[in-house]
């Protein structure tokens, strides 16, 4: 049999957690063929190991990627870090099914402005990506702002009934037609006022379904652990896998708090089905919110709809130009979007170590200076974590980023280097390779990787995007855990 693509001598890092190994791997079509001692075998193409590893393609897991998806298809921002697979639709933020009469609330215009949600139905968001042939794969989930956006023009309340039962129909169309799941985004003013009694009917949906939970969580600072009990009860009614969206111990009074976060997350996985996603860095981004500001952290202005001309700056600094305290400086700006020194390394580290968190960027396309994680949080990981901090073994660091992830988000034959699985690859140069991406030059492509294969095709070689094979991933039925 002549192979499509060869790798020879290659280190194996399978995304199971198991250790590396030497092999030569095969690729047929959009497949993996064979695994093991292929010499003699021919291909149309070799590529030699020279002591690189062959993993699976990570698996973004949290990205606010909806439209980008097709509108920048060549995605270089994400597969130039080895990704080929993104989780959109996070947050409680999706691009579809939406009708918007004015411009996005916030924080849906993290997205994009009014023009960004044209797909009505989630049918018309598959066909759109279908058609911008991006060069990943996505999978979508739908947001509960979304929805609350389609039905209500005044957010500070619980939906009505009526509201919430249509709601619920447009929830149930969407996973009908290939959505993975819900997502919220309590912590934001326009969902603040959504009681549980208004999630908890659209999380039963999704427990029916066979669908998936994720949440950012409705407070992240001192009530911390209230709200994870929150979302633990909230799934665990609706019988619905959970995932903690970018776990962490947000503000300088709730430092330290990791090992309490990380206990109730155990506890909780020995009786439902849960994770948590982070990602590695101690700095968070999203909308300039008056509620987050404390005067004391420090507050990078990205964006500013009014003051664009005050990007780039701190919010203390802006403050002192106009001569008003933070919080005045504040709803001038807004809307915005800022970068926040919150959390504190050492929780960030014990976090993203913990055996139940899996790896997103969480990373935001629209805003024109971005936070580095939306090109750095892979190769982050594994350089500055794993090889240099050694934090945890590389086969570890892998599966975080692609076999757990997959199981977690009904992947199947995704996440993993064996037999049969889909040629998803990604080929990395462990000597080379570096986050380089920074909060003053933060959309910088990683050296060390090499080559990365998206549904058997290279799609991505010598710091370029080759090819777009990427395709909508469609809802799974559960699968057994098998990493």
């Amino acid at each position: 049999m002549t192979f499509d693509l060869l790798f020879r001598a290659v280190t194996v890092v399978d995304g199971s957690g198991a250790e590396p190994y030497m092999a030569d791997v095969a690729v047929a079509g959009e497949r993996i063929v064979a695994i093991g001692s292929l010499t003699g075998q021919g291909a149309q193409r070799v590529v030699e190991g020279n002591g690189r590893c062959l993993m699976p393609g990570f698996i973004d897991v949290h990205t606010h990627d909806d439209t980008n998806v097709i509108h920048q298809p060549e995605m270089l921002a994400k597969i130039s870090q080895g990704v080929t697979t993104v989780i959109v639709g996070n947050c409680g933020i999706s691009a579809s099914p939406v009708v918007l009469p004015d411009a996005p609330p916030d924080p849906m215009n993290l997205l994009g402005k009014k023009e960004a949600f044209v797909y009505p139905t989630f049918q018309h968001y598959v066909a759109a990506v279908e058609e911008a042939s991006p060069s990943v794969n996505v999978a979508a989930l739908i947001g509960h702002t979304a929805l609350r956006a389609n039905v209500m023009t005044q957010f500070d309340r619980p939906a009505t009934s009526s509201e919430l039962a249509q709601m619920c129909g447009t929830l149930q169309d969407a996973l009908d037609a290939g959505a993975i799941g819900l997502s919220s985004g309590l912590a934001y003013t326009n969902a603040r006022q959504a009681p549980m009694a208004e999630l908890q009917p659209l999380v039963d949906i999704v427990g029916v379904t066979g669908g998936i939970y994720t949440t950012h969580m409705r407070n992240e600072h001192d009530g911390l652990l209230d709200s994870l009990e929150e979302s633990f009860a909230t799934a665990r009614q609706a019988g619905a896998e959970l995932v903690i969206s970018h776990l962490k111990c947000a503000g300088a009074g709730n430092w330290g708090r990791a090992p309490l976060a990380l206990a109730a997350l155990e506890k909780a996985a020995s009786e439902q089905s849960c994770n948590c996603d982070c990602y590695p860095y101690h700095c968070s981004s999203t909308t300039l919110d008056a509620w987050r500001v404390d005067g004391k952290m420090e507050i990078y202005i990205t964006w500013s709809e009014p003051h664009p001309e005050m990007a780039k700056k701190t919010l203390q600094e802006i403050a002192d130009l106009w001569g008003v305290d933070q919080w005045q400086a504040t709803e001038r700006l807004r809307p915005a979007g800022a970068i926040y020194h919150m959390m504190s390394e050492e929780d960030v580290r014990q976090v993203l170590a913990h055996p139940l968190s899996m790896v997103g960027s969480d990373g935001l396309p629209a805003d024109p200076n971005p936070h580095p994680r939306l090109w750095g949080t892979f190769p982050r990981v594994l350089a500055h974590y794993c090889r240099d901090l050694k934090l945890f073994d590389l086969a570890e660091a892998v599966r975080k980023m692609t076999g757990l992830s997959a199981k977690r988000f009904r992947l199947r034959d995704r996440g993993i280097v064996r037999e049969g699985a889909f040629a998803d690859l990604t080929l990395v140069d462990m000597t080379r390779i570096q986050d380089v991406a920074t909060y003053s030059a933060p959309c910088r492509q990683a050296p060390g990787i090499d080559l990365v294969v998206v549904n058997g095709v290279v799609s991505y070689e010598d710091g370029k995007v080759q090819g777009r094979n990427g395709r909508l991933l469609k809802r799974e039925a559960r699968i057994p855990a098998i990493l």
